[in-house]
């Protein structure tokens, strides 16, 4: 009994010891985990989803986003030649303001408002690019700006894969393109603008508008460009000036406001540039991307694989934690199943990428229990400082 108080101040002192212990080691744990970033997005598109034609639609979508561990959207903002919101610029140039479909609201304002109550991260997405129409003969913009029309070597409208394409060459439609750009930054609290496989792009058969055809022939002592449209020269050339024009929209919107992110969704590299003329590797070199999430769109893993290796060997100088390959989730009546989902994103583990952006969101109430348990802990978007 005498030496009992003893022992029990001894054991107190042990226990205590060993909590102490436990809540550094926590606390360690926890700054690392804090040091874990990624970007686990999700495009949200206007067709084959009604998520945008309500608030109480985007309500829902957000809250399931959450629910699953997302912290990124990727918002289209431009398609159809129409905008998900209220935009002066279509209202002066076409007099339709918005996509009728949505009357007196402004969708990119809700997604916005509500996705910011969750610290989700909201990017306008701009993936009609430089086309005019999808199979309407250039649609009503090139009937109004009929020199905005590309060419082919035939004179004839560009168009590939049933979408009609504007003249990206072209300053004019560059200006009418950042124009939309530069309103919704300046009028929406905005986390970052992303441009797709159309912006910047232009199909490799164009550029044999006489504007272009012009700056060739300057630049080549009057001699006209190749009648093969895959010439390398040739290629390279108009990449370049689509890669000037990367440096536009860079510049332009981090003088707007610095903390606005620019994400580009190419193509894989080689083929982006021999097929859409988007030589992102240089945009890489230039410094005028922060976010890059090319297309890495497979249907079986060895593919995903391969092409995955090459998107890393072509941005090998790139920050890794800024990098986030675009998984094919659904499409049609394609949706990926879970174990492909799951090679997909070990693969992306496995060579240090921590994210990935899935194309799109209608697949992820196909897969719901899935994500739940993929994504269990929620982490931070990258640190772009």
């Amino acid at each position: 009994m005498v030496n009992f108080p003893r022992i029990k101040r001894r054991k107190m002192k042990f226990v205590k010891i060993l909590v102490i212990s436990f809540l550094a080691v926590s606390s360690v744990f926890a700054s690392c985990n804090n040091e874990v970033y990624g970007v686990r997005g999700v495009w949200l598109t206007n067709v084959d989803s009604e998520v945008l034609n309500s608030n109480e639609n985007i309500k829902e979508a957000v809250a399931l986003l959450n629910e699953l561990g997302f912290n990124t959207i990727f918002v289209v903002t431009w398609n159809k030649v129409m905008t998900t919101y209220p935009s002066e610029v279509m209202k002066n140039f076409t007099g339709v303001a918005i996509d009728p479909l949505y009357g007196n609201r402004d969708p990119l304002k809700e997604l916005i408002d509500e996705a910011h109550k969750y610290n989700i991260k909201v990017i306008a997405w701009f993936e009609f690019g430089f086309s005019s129409s999808y199979k309407l003969d250039g649609g009503y913009l090139l009937e109004k700006k009929p020199e905005w029309a590309s060419k082919d070597i035939n004179g004839k409208l560009v168009t590939k894969n049933g979408f009609d394409w504007m003249n990206g060459f072209n300053p004019e439609v560059q200006d009418f393109l950042l124009s939309l750009i530069h309103e919704v930054v300046l009028n929406y609290d905005i986390d970052g603008i992303q441009g797709d496989d159309r912006l910047p792009a232009m199909p490799s058969e164009a550029g044999y508008d006489d504007y272009t055809v012009n700056l060739y022939k300057q630049a080549h002592n009057g001699k006209a460009p190749p009648k093969d449209s895959k010439n390398e020269d040739w290629l390279t050339f108009r990449s370049d000036i689509l890669s000037n024009f990367q440096i536009r929209i860079y510049k332009s919107v981090k003088e707007i406001k610095p903390n606005v992110i620019v994400s580009m969704a190419p193509s894989v590299f080689p083929w982006s540039k021999d097929e859409y003329l988007q030589d992102w590797p240089t945009w890489i070199k230039n410094n005028t991307v922060d976010l890059l999430c090319p297309q890495v769109y497979r249907y079986d893993i060895d593919s995903y694989k391969s092409a995955l290796a090459e998107m890393l060997m072509y941005s090998e100088e790139y920050n890794i934690e800024l990098l986030a390959p675009g998984v094919l989730l659904n499409l049609g009546m394609y949706c990926a199943s879970e174990e492909f989902l799951s090679e997909m994103i070990n693969e992306n583990r496995k060579n240090g990428i921590n994210g990935e952006v899935f194309f799109f969101f209608e697949g992820l109430k196909k897969r719901k229990e899935f994500f739940k348990s993929i994504y269990k802990d929620k982490i931070d978007f990258p640190n772009l400082e």
